[in-house]
């Protein structure tokens, strides 16, 4: 059987002109030269790929995808953007309504098969994702009241993103549409300095929640968050985890605890930032870093990350590193850091 695409354009000769390259490749395609139509022709045909224009009459391509994702039949088919614009507002939009990725025309024929290419193998690897991510969920729903249940329904239902490394989820400032869950790979939240400097605030990998704080103080995020490798995240609409809070409880205390955990670990870090020496912070970064990892004998981070994450100059972050490795307490194989002697680490003397 065919793999369907269904492409939602107003200009003429890019809608035929594009078909006639998937028809070529061996696709099947479907062509609509509106939004309204693209809506209906998608909810008929189910394809298995959308690509859609993003300013058109009647219906542009965000009313066009909002439409699809209040549909569940719809909501998890992948969607490229088509747009002239390149605009930074116009990429955030987007992944904030779930797009998939994005095609600046005009684009040439091998970047429109790439894109489609790449889009559909990781639409196979979803059900993985989900499995993998959702363990942990299920087992905590199986002894829980009905709100963590339905929560991991939720989260179910939702499609999965694919994050490039240093790509931008949100910036500081922008209004929280939901939250975000980690299915994998990391993600930091940063803080910039008036200065320029970069301060790490958080790191999250496989089942953290980002934006807790901005959803339940209904306020605009106050960090940027930005991935540290390619990554996979879904969002959970705002109004339906504020439904299940308020309906629920258990699901209610789950976030407390996260936002609680949330608030101990930046009080931790503002201690480490005023009071600790140079060594005993860059120690304490490798010590969090550890246990956030899979692995808690080696992890990944560039001097950068480091020195944003223990507030200290990229400088003193390889000359201090240099010292641990000649102290036996780690070994570095560029990014890589293996931890040697972690109870040396956490004991490091101020």
């Amino acid at each position: 059987m065919k793999t369907k695409i269904l492409i939602i354009e107003d200009n003429n000769d890019i809608r035929e002109s594009t078909a006639e390259i998937l028809e070529l490749t061996g696709y099947e395609v479907e062509e609509a030269s509106n939004g309204k139509l693209g809506v209906e022709l998608a909810q008929q045909y189910k394809p298995d790929l959308i690509l859609c224009d993003i300013m058109m009459p009647e219906l542009d391509g965000y009313g066009v995808l909002y439409l699809l994702n209040k549909n569940p039949e719809t909501a998890t088919i992948p969607f490229i953007f088509l747009t002239a614009k390149a605009e930074r507002v116009d990429f955030r939009k987007g992944m904030e309504m779930g797009a998939d990725d994005y095609l600046t025309k005009p684009f040439d024929d091998i970047e429109l098969l790439n894109a489609i290419e790449s889009r559909l193998g990781k639409k196979e690897k979803q059900q993985a994702f989900y499995s993998k991510a959702l363990q942990g969920i299920e087992q905590l729903a199986a002894t829980s009241a009905n709100g963590m249940t339905e929560l991991t329904t939720l989260i179910a239902s939702r499609k999965i993103r694919q994050v490039k490394k240093k790509q931008i989820l949100y910036y500081d400032g922008d209004q929280p549409q939901g939250l975000y869950l980690v299915l994998d790979g990391g993600i930091k939240t940063i803080k910039l300095a008036e200065d320029g400097r970069e301060l790490m605030t958080g790191l999250f990998k496989a089942d953290d929640y980002l934006g807790v704080a901005a959803l339940l103080l209904d306020e605009n995020f106050s960090e940027t968050a930005e991935a540290t490798e390619d990554s996979s995240v879904c969002l959970l609409p705002k109004d339906s985890i504020l439904n299940l809070i308020n309906r629920f409880p258990d699901v209610g205390n789950q976030f407390i605890k996260i936002l609680s955990n949330n608030v101990r670990e930046k009080e931790e870090q503002l201690m480490e930032l005023a009071y600790h020496s140079v060594r005993k912070r860059l120690a304490q970064t490798l010590v969090r870093l550890s246990k956030q990892s899979a692995d808690p004998s080696q992890f990944k981070a560039s001097r950068e990350e480091l020195a944003s994450m223990a507030g200290i100059a990229t400088e003193t972050v390889s000359r201090t590193l240099t010292d641990f490795k000649d102290e036996g307490l780690i070994e570095k194989k560029g990014s890589t850091i293996q931890v040697l002697d972690i109870h040396r680490l956490i004991k490091m003397k101020n």
